[in-house]
C-alpha cells in the first residue's frame, strides 16, 4: 500500500489523493515515485477516510506540532477526506494543520470552499508559480483557461478567514520575476515564500 502519511524535512505530511487538476513543469512527482521518508506515494486508488484515520491513528504524532496536506496530488481535489480527517487529527493529536495547495479548488468545485477549509485549516501556502498570466499558464499547465486570476481571488479569500495564509513560488523563477511576484502578493497582502527546488 502506498504511504498517506510520511515524513520529510522533520515535518509530517498527509497525501490524501493522486488527483491534481495542474500539470506544473517543475513538480516533484514527475521525477520519481516518493519524496522523503516515504517508500511510494502513488496510490492504486485514493484513500478512503476511513484509511486516512487508520494512518493517522498507527502514526506516532509526538514531536510534531503541525500535520501538512501534500503529497502527489492537489488535496483540495479530495475535500471532504481533507476536512473530514484534519478535524480528526486536530480533535485527536493536537496538531495545527497546514493545506499546500494550488489555489484553484474554487474552480475545481464550483463553489467557494474556503470557509470550508477555514473551519479546519490554520496555515494555507498557495503555489503562485509565476507573476503573470501568461507565465502562469505556461508553467501551471492548469485545467482551466482563468486558473490564474481564481487562484489570485482564491488568495484574497483565505485572506478573509485563516489565520496564516501565504503566497509560494519556486527559486528557479528568473529574479525579474521573483521581484515581480513579491510586488504582485504585496498588492495583495500576502506574504510570500521563496521555495527551494530540491
Amino acid at each position: 500500500m502506498s504511504d498517506i502519511l510520511y515524513t520529510y524535512h522533520k515535518q509530517v505530511y498527509a497525501n490524501i489523493t493522486n488527483k491534481c487538476d495542474c500539470n506544473c513543469k517543475f513538480c516533484i512527482r514527475n521525477h520519481g515515485d516518493s519524496v522523503g521518508e516515504a517508500k511510494m506515494l502513488w496510490h492504486k486508488a485514493d484513500p478512503s477516510l476511513d484509511e486516512i484515520l487508520q494512518a493517522m491513528d498507527a502514526f506516532d504524532f509526538t514531536n510534531y506540532q503541525e500535520l501538512v496536506y501534500c503529497g502527489y496530488g492537489e488535496p483540495t481535489c479530495a475535500l471532504e477526506s481533507l476536512i473530514a480527517s484534519a478535524k480528526y487529527a486536530k480533535e485527536k493529536f493536537g496538531v495545527s494543520i497546514r493545506v499546500n495547495t494550488n489555489g484553484l479548488a474554487n474552480l475545481y468545485h464550483k463553489k467557494n470552499i474556503v470557509p470550508e477549509l477555514a473551519e479546519v485549516v490554520d496555515s494555507i501556502s498557495i503555489s503562485l508559480n509565476a507573476p503573470t498570466k501568461e507565465a502562469y499558464q505556461e508553467i501551471t499547465r492548469p485545467q482551466f483557461p482563468d486558473a490564474f486570476e481564481a487562484m489570485l481571488q482564491f488568495a484574497v479569500e483565505c485572506q478573509k478567514c485563516i489565520p496564516n495564509v501565504k503566497f509560494s513560488i519556486v527559486d528557479v523563477l528568473s529574479p525579474e520575476d521573483i521581484k515581480a511576484s513579491q510586488e504582485l502578493a504585496d498588492r495583495l497582502g500576502v506574504d510570500l515564500r521563496i521555495r527551494k527546488y530540491t
